[in-house]
């Protein structure tokens, strides 16, 4: 209450000097402390309500599952729940590991959206997780958790370590120009699959 009073004193002293050009001003600070306070407050509820009303209109969008890899592709939510689907499924499990404020994630992700055959073979021949998080599982990180890469899992809950990309020093990251390899990586976890069950 003292604070909103010394502030009604500083804004009529403040306005003090125009009240001799403009008559609202004079209006104003002729009427008397009560009604001017109450206003103040009507005017502050009314500010108050208006932005939360602004912010209500705003639709928050939830991420999907995809999160930009393929809206098409069925995404499973954990690599738990990814392990289960594999078994009951018996696909291989491909898990994507990135960040989403990673430049190298971002420019892989857009090459593999825009590659159809791996979208495609994603879509029908995979059960597909993408994990900002680390698992707990050890050998989910064979060389090193590092982002992105992406790691095969046959439905024997062996992680394919033989299914590898082209760097060295990095194992399992592909960059956007090595979309044919990930294809041909993704044909050859198929075809691993298909042997075992024979």
């Amino acid at each position: 209450m003292l604070l909103l009073a010394v502030k009604y004193k500083n804004i009529s002293l403040n306005f003090t000097a125009l009240s001799s050009i403009c008559p609202t001003v004079t209006a104003v600070l002729s009427l008397d402390r009560e009604v001017m306070l109450r206003w103040v407050l009507l005017a502050l509820l009314f500010g108050v309500c208006a932005s939360g009303g602004e912010q209500k209109n705003k639709k928050v969008k939830p991420q999907s599952l995809s999160r930009g890899w393929g809206d098409d592709i069925s995404w499973v939510k954990t690599y738990e729940e990814g392990l289960s689907e594999m078994v009951t499924s018996n696909k291989p499990l491909m898990v994507i590991h990135h960040l989403d404020e990673c430049p190298f994630s971002q420019a892989l992700k857009k090459a593999f959206v825009a590659k159809k055959p791996i979208q495609k073979m994603a879509k029908e021949d995979f059960i597909m997780v993408n994990l900002v998080e680390e698992t707990e599982d050890p050998n989910m990180a064979p060389d090193g958790h590092y982002v992105p890469r992406i790691l095969f899992i046959d439905p024997s809950m062996t992680v394919r370590r033989d299914i590898a990309g082209k760097y060295n020093n990095r194992l399992y990251t592909y960059q956007p120009e090595d979309m044919d390899l990930l294809a041909k990586n993704m044909k050859k976890a198929k075809r691993l699959l298909l042997h075992t069950e024979l």
